[in-house]
């Protein structure tokens, strides 16, 4: 098992599907947990087992089945719980405490803040989660940030993902920690690359991912800070980012890389 361990919290990667990640964020102090997008319950339920934590709640980040088709089983799973299920949109399965942005709420001692980012759908949340000693925060980005991308734009327009990526996610502490919804990220990178040819930083990643992605291993979870050097989605407001788009408007520009992407095989 991948876990990332600080003395307040513990995040447990547990892969799904093809290519999905959901996760299990543990209160170190209280034991109680959030299963973050749990698609496949029983992979979650032997997670939880082996860390000794009591699941309290289910965080959703948007209600595409491959993210929120294992709500209903879940609370099923554990009757004796009173599971709280957040998200933001109604389309969510078992959804029973509906969130929007700038909402708080705890997971054990651990602090949860809602960040409405529609855009990849209309109800899209990420969850920022911070300690009460301090220590290195978290954002579970779903479908909207990933590891040198984005999601598509299924529900929302350029502008709706400028204000979720430059707005919302890019104003969080540069050193808090990304962790997306899906393993996109050698060919997002591939994609950078393309956008970005002579950004070192997004070469060498570029090369890490390859060899983490040879070994099987993850390359989850970013840093905001990472993502602010590397990811084009994320840099649309620099100039070579936009010299390749061929425009100086930061949306346009937004809008270019998209649909260059959507159409992109390297």
């Amino acid at each position: 098992p991948i876990t990332i361990s600080q003395p307040d919290m513990k995040i447990r990667l547990v892969p799904a599907l093809e290519d999905n990640y959901m996760y299990l964020l543990v209160d170190e102090e209280t034991r109680q947990c959030a299963a973050v997008d749990p698609v496949e319950p029983q992979k979650i339920l032997d997670a939880i087992k082996e860390e000794n934590c009591t699941l309290t709640t289910i965080l959703t980040t948007h209600h595409h089945w491959d993210h929120a088709n294992g709500n209903d089983k879940l609370v099923k799973l554990v009757p004796s719980q009173k599971i709280v299920v957040y998200g933001g949109d109604d389309r969510i399965p078992a959804l029973n405490t509906k969130v929007g942005h700038g909402d708080q709420f705890k997971v054990g001692n651990l602090n949860v803040k809602c960040l409405f980012t529609p855009c990849h759908t209309t109800g899209h949340i990420c969850y920022y989660v911070t300690s009460t000693s301090g220590e290195q925060p978290a954002v579970f980005t779903g479908d909207t940030l990933f590891v040198g991308g984005c999601g598509k734009f299924f529900e929302g327009t350029p502008d709706m993902m400028y204000s979720a990526l430059v707005t919302i996610l890019s104003k969080l502490p540069g050193n808090t920690r990304v962790f997306c919804g899906h393993e996109y990220t050698v060919n997002n990178l591939k994609y950078a690359l393309h956008v970005e040819p002579e950004n070192t930083t997004t070469k060498e990643k570029f090369t890490w991912a390859k060899e983490q992605r040879a070994n099987n291993l993850p390359t989850i979870p970013s840093s905001i800070e990472e993502e602010l050097k590397t990811n084009p989605f994320m840099r649309v407001d620099n100039s070579a980012v936009q010299k390749h788009c061929r425009t100086s408007e930061p949306v346009s520009t937004m809008g270019f890389l998209r649909e260059e992407k959507n159409n992109f095989r390297g």
